[in-house]
């Protein structure tokens, strides 16, 4: 059985974690929360799984760098510091970063992907998200990485195409822009649409969160699936194959 350590314990994702660590089998050595010793947990872990915040990333990769294992890092509201946190780390030990765990968003960012890549850019791309009211960030993560998945899939910079929170009178819209619109309220644990508009005709792609323990369950499967691996940046494509 893998011993799968979790960093932010205490919090929803934590709880959820804990419950798919039982279902799938394997066993939870620990979990730790704000002012916890990462290093003591992952010397005692076969891997790490990370739903706690940007601030303590650091820590964490490095706790999972000096013991040899690999991370699995879910927090959300990275910045670009972060992500070059995560480059330092792959030189030394396996890190999964994602700013979702669900397999079906997986599924969907690459279907996202080739929808991009073959619909020209005339074909207006929209990214909705719609989160609990408790969420602190947006977009989402999640909606950050359906947009990244569209701009690969168009072989452009996301941050140049990038267009968010528009109002008053903002012109025309722009072409070959990615927008972003995030709604707030309720409970809602996570629904993303990415439209896309041409003329005369749409396509909607969607995925619509149920229940947090996709999420975790996700979570567990790129767990496993990461131990063993050697030092690099991985992605939860990969875990499915895509």
């Amino acid at each position: 059985m893998a011993r799968i350590g979790i960093i932010g314990s205490e919090g929803r994702m934590g709880q959820a974690l804990a419950r798919a660590i039982a279902a799938k089998g394997e066993t939870m050595s620990g979990g730790i929360d704000k002012g916890g010793d990462a290093l003591a947990l992952a010397r005692v872990s076969d891997v790490l799984v990370d739903f706690s915040s940007p601030h303590a990333l650091e820590a964490n990769l490095d706790a999972a760098a000096e013991a040899g294992i690999p991370i699995v890092v879910g927090t959300t509201g990275l910045e670009e510091r972060h992500h070059f946190l995560c480059d330092s780390a792959a030189n030394n030990t396996a890190v999964l970063q994602t700013g979702n765990t669900s397999l079906g968003v997986t599924l969907l960012a690459w279907l996202v992907r080739e929808a991009a890549a073959r619909l020209g850019d005339d074909w207006d791309i929209e990214i909705v998200e719609t989160h609990h009211r408790m969420k602190v960030d947006a977009p989402s993560g999640t909606a950050l990485l359906l947009g990244q998945a569209a701009a690969q899939g168009r072989g452009v910079d996301l941050t140049a195409v990038s267009e968010r929170g528009r109002d008053g009178i903002t012109g025309a819209r722009q072409p070959g822009a990615i927008g972003f619109a995030s709604l707030r309220g309720g409970t809602a644990p996570g629904d993303h649409t990415v439209n896309l508009f041409g003329d005369h005709e749409r396509i909607a792609l969607s995925h619509l969160a149920e229940d947090r323990m996709i999420f975790a369950a996700g979570a567990v499967k790129a767990a496993q699936w990461l131990i063993g691996k050697p030092a690099g940046r991985y992605a939860m494509g990969e875990v499915l194959g895509l």
